[in-house]
């Protein structure tokens, strides 16, 4: 009887965790999107621009950051906008001003996690986080030099994704009017 016993608690235990299960499956997830074969190819491309963007940062020989971009395009660092592609390009050339230049580290990293994607047509939003990693000499180990997020917004120009803004900040308050 003992054995019969064990066996149906099993069985009922079993049964009650595959419906759990199966309740959570077709529960609907917060705010996803719709996922087809066309959204899931405009995601991947998306991404991909997002972190060919961040493997330019340190190169020897980095692609015009620029060329990431609409033409019509605004990249907003803190308070400083800068518009268009000149506008982007300048910000990327700038100097230091008057003080001198810092040394220059040995390594330069940017990592991007958790992106979050989400195509609108012919348009798409993204917010990921990036972490920037120094290595100054050749054997120490890397350091955090800075961390934050980036709110973006994509057009597609040609048939090719590209920024439309792009906004860094610290914090985890969107900016103003952010829209998904």
């Amino acid at each position: 009887m003992k054995t019969f016993a064990n066996h149906w608690y099993r069985t009922c235990t079993a049964m009650l965790g595959v419906a759990g299960c199966l309740v959570l499956a077709c529960a609907p997830s917060a705010r996803a999107q719709d996922v087809s074969a066309k959204t899931l190819v405009d995601r991947a491309q998306i991404q991909d621009l997002v972190t060919r963007y961040y493997y330019n940062f340190g190169k020897e020989n980095p692609e015009s950051f620029s060329d990431f971009y609409a033409d019509d395009a605004e990249l907003i660092l803190g308070t400083t906008h800068f518009k268009g592609k000149d506008g982007i390009a300048k910000a990327y050339a700038r100097g230091g001003g008057s003080s001198p230049a810092p040394a220059k580290p040995y390594s330069f990293m940017v990592t991007i996690s958790n992106p979050l994607i989400v195509v609108h047509g012919n348009a798409a939003t993204s917010q990921v986080i990036f972490t920037e990693f120094l290595i100054d000499k050749q054997g120490e180990a890397p350091h955090i030099r800075t961390q934050g997020r980036e709110y973006a917004t994509f057009v597609k120009v040609s048939g090719q994704w590209r920024y439309k803004t792009r906004q860094i900040k610290g914090g985890t308050v969107p900016p103003d009017g952010w829209k998904e």
